[in-house]
């Protein structure tokens, strides 16, 4: 089959034959259609993501849509011919999505929402859990409560604001002036984070009390803002970046809650797999009823054009979820 190798960290990624997976226990064997390009498989190319265990040589590419050709031993649930979505691989010592075919968990895949193109479902895996684990999982968002997305514009943050409002919560997203209507479309009142400190709108928006939930995309100086925007005693400030150094005390005197998302860790341990095919199933579900669907950047890229669709990721150039068309 073909397959984009990375051979070293910060290398060229090649178009190359490699031999096809066959599926083992528990496997499904996925002849994949259109793979996801995340900001974090720019970094696990240049070698700046320890934490996703990645050695070269390796297949590149988590999120992945496709087709089931065949099941391993011991599969329930998946036949031939199924139409498949899943935050498979690419990390750890599991075959990425750059590629025609893929050996993967069962439990990590969920049916194609029927709503939603191959490339509109490989946009959602990565993005879908991070947000769902955070505001459903760690946070508990219901109806009534007001919830604040930092980055609503990105690709977590857009698939967050959608999941809160499915949930019945008032959702409001930080986001450039450029940026508002779109945020504004997924369903979030737009704060222009260049233009508006954190004291005003939340004065503006709280009433001075603070959002019961700030859901942090970003990192860094966005997430010690979180903290001051949280509400006093039950607000939950959630964050999938939430790396370095952080001063707690804005946290602490608010006696507010923190939770942390690390999406990969069933990937690496292999524990809470089917926790992912179970948000994937629910996501389904809601893309269905049209309530979720992704924001993707409209140039196309095929295998050989994996090296360009990372440069637009990582200079920031891509309006949306950058696809690459596997069987272009």
């Amino acid at each position: 089959m073909r397959a984009v190798v990375l051979e070293e960290f910060a290398g060229p990624l090649e178009v190359r034959e490699i031999d096809r997976p066959t599926p083992g226990d528990g496997q499904v064997l996925v002849r994949i259609h259109a793979s996801g390009v995340n900001p974090l498989d720019t970094k696990i190319r240049a070698g700046r993501a320890a934490h996703a265990r990645v050695q070269p040589p390796v297949v590149l590419g988590m999120d992945l849509a496709g087709q089931v050709v065949e099941t391993g031993p011991g599969v329930n649930g998946f036949a031939p011919g199924d139409e498949v979505y899943g935050l498979t691989g690419g990390v750890g010592d599991l075959q990425g999505s750059l590629a025609e075919f893929a050996a993967v968990d069962a439990r990590l895949l969920a049916r194609k929402p029927a709503a939603l193109s191959m490339r509109e479902a490989a946009a959602l895996p990565l993005a879908v859990i991070t947000a769902w684990e955070g505001l459903v999982d760690r946070a508990r968002v219901r109806p009534g409560q007001k919830v604040l997305v930092q980055g609503g514009a990105g690709g977590v943050g857009s698939v967050a604001i959608q999941i809160a409002a499915a949930n019945g919560a008032e959702v409001f997203a930080t986001s450039s002036g450029s940026k508002a209507p779109l945020v504004r479309r997924l369903g979030a009142v737009p704060i222009d984070y260049t233009t508006v400190p954190v004291e005003r709108y939340v004065a503006e928006h709280t009433g001075g009390v603070g959002f019961d939930i700030v859901y942090d995309t970003v990192g860094g100086a966005v997430l010690d803002t979180s903290f001051e925007a949280v509400r006093t005693y039950t607000g939950h400030v959630v964050s999938a970046l939430g790396w370095g150094t952080y001063a707690l005390a804005p946290l602490s005197f608010r006696g507010a809650t923190y939770s942390g998302v690390f999406t990969l860790l069933p990937m690496l341990t292999g524990q809470g797999r089917e926790h992912h095919g179970e948000i994937l199933r629910e996501a389904a579900a809601l893309a269905d009823e049209g309530r979720l669907r992704p924001v993707l950047d409209e140039r196309r890229y095929s295998l050989a054009e994996v090296a360009d669709a990372h440069q637009a990721v990582e200079s920031g150039t891509a309006n949306g979820k950058v696809i690459v068309d596997v069987d272009a």
